[in-house]
């Protein structure tokens, strides 16, 4: 009994990183947006060419949903609620917190390969680091 309650302090203290890490995340995505659109039309401007401010701020928006993080980071809030309910349920839950650590690495990647920042991108290595540690836990728990 003292090994499993030492089991779910050790990953308590993971998924807590994991939320904390994703909400530092916020600042960089809200600025990068504006970012990437600056940078753009910056770009633009340099060009010989007259072009369609309609058909630009379509584009760009098209382009900018393409990066938008926002359901990753809501599936990933849901599997670590997931996660600490499965926990709180006992013993044989081994493999199902498997399978939502993994569900967990899915929306950390996705999140990673969206972001497109190198702050964002450093704090995706880090949700993995702490990911990769709840993983090692959870097969001495199948």
């Amino acid at each position: 009994i003292q090994e499993g309650a030492a089991l779910e302090k050790k990953f308590t203290e993971k998924i807590d990183n994991i939320e904390r890490l994703l909400a530092s995340i916020e600042p960089f995505e809200k600025e990068r947006v504006q970012k990437i659109r600056d940078r753009i039309i910056e770009q633009l401007k340099t060009l010989p060419v007259d072009y369609d401010r309609n058909r630009l701020e379509q584009e760009l928006i098209y382009y900018i949903e393409k990066l938008d993080i926002s359901e990753e980071k809501q599936r990933l809030t849901n599997h670590l609620k997931y996660f600490r309910e499965t926990m709180k349920n006992g013993h044989g839950q081994g493999k199902k917190l498997g399978f939502i650590a993994q569900e967990m690495g899915r929306e950390i990647n996705t999140t990673g390969s969206k972001s497109n920042q190198a702050e964002m991108q450093n704090i995706v290595v880090q949700m993995k680091d702490e990911l990769e540690q709840i993983k090692e836990q959870v097969l001495n728990v199948m």
